[in-house]
């Protein structure tokens, strides 16, 4: 891999970063100063349950960042109607904030057991399409949770559909990015690549027209490989490395090396992809 270039004189969009996570309780502002000080010029903070849409929304407006508004699929199992309620009342209430830029993150979990039971799974389609139902109404993009669910997502964006968005952490087959691609969406690549044996992933992220990428980090969690321990590790007492949003232009400089591109061109494009992705965004950079 080449070596990293002066990011810092870049400006990086972290499309998917949970700033509000109890992981940042003790240092939130220094890291996204930091993040700051690599060129990661924004930030987009989604919600996963209507207990942290206040949060998100005032992270985003202290540290000039983005925010959505969501429920995640993990936290489906706990959700009801009166939340979907709540949700709809907070799209209404802050649509004129241009910090709110997305409906997010929402989607389908079919990787959690807990959640692939036949009950828990319907709930997490009510609640997927209701909120794309509200996406639509408050003609807002969307977020998406994308794990071992593409196609079932794809069949909700068709029978319900939005203005586009992102699809985050995408892993799916080149056939699935298409198919979000054709639906207005940008897919979302982090620490995941990073991993040489990530093959699969590696070969999507350097197949895709380069219109396709956004980048992310997921922070706290996604971990990119220098940040990673093994059960092994962790079992000898070694700690799993925090993710921050500091990480993204190296985790961008891997995805350049990739692709044979400058770094420069990747966060061009980047920066362009998010904003088609989001267009609110356009109005607070």
């Amino acid at each position: 891999m080449g070596g990293l270039d002066n990011s810092s004189t870049m400006f990086w969009i972290d499309t998917h970063c949970h700033l509000d996570a109890a992981e940042f309780d003790a240092d939130r502002t220094p890291a996204r100063e930091q993040a700051r000080a690599q060129g990661v010029g924004c930030c987009v903070i989604p919600a996963v349950e209507v207990a942290n849409f206040q949060a998100v929304r005032q992270l985003a407006h202290a540290h000039r960042d983005a925010y959505a508004l969501g429920i995640h699929p993990l936290y489906t199992p706990q959700a009801s109607l009166e939340d979907i309620e709540h949700l709809d009342h907070a799209l209404q209430a802050h649509h004129a904030d241009t910090r709110l830029v997305a409906v997010g993150e929402v989607g389908l979990d079919g990787f959690v057991p807990t959640l692939n039971t036949p009950s828990a799974w319907a709930t997490q389609e009510h609640l997927y399409r209701a909120q794309l139902r509200l996406a639509q109404q408050h003609q807002l993009p969307v977020i998406l949770h994308v794990r071992r669910s593409a196609d079932k997502l794809l069949k909700g964006l068709r029978d319900i559909p939005v203005q586009g968005g992102i699809a985050h952490a995408f892993n799916g087959s080149l056939q699935q990015a298409k198919a979000f691609l054709a639906l207005g969406f940008k897919l979302g690549f982090g620490g995941a690549l990073t991993f040489e044996r990530a093959l699969q992933l590696r070969r999507l992220a350097t197949e895709l027209p380069l219109s396709a990428i956004v980048l992310e980090t997921d922070a706290p969690d996604i971990p990119p490989h220098w940040l990673y321990a093994t059960a092994k590790q962790r079992s000898a007492g070694q700690a799993q490395g925090r993710n921050t949003p500091a990480e993204l232009p190296r985790i961008a400089q891997v995805l350049a090396d990739l692709r044979g591109i400058a770094l420069a061109e990747l966060a061009h494009a980047s920066r362009a992809n998010a904003l088609a992705a989001l267009p609110r965004l356009q109005f607070i950079l």
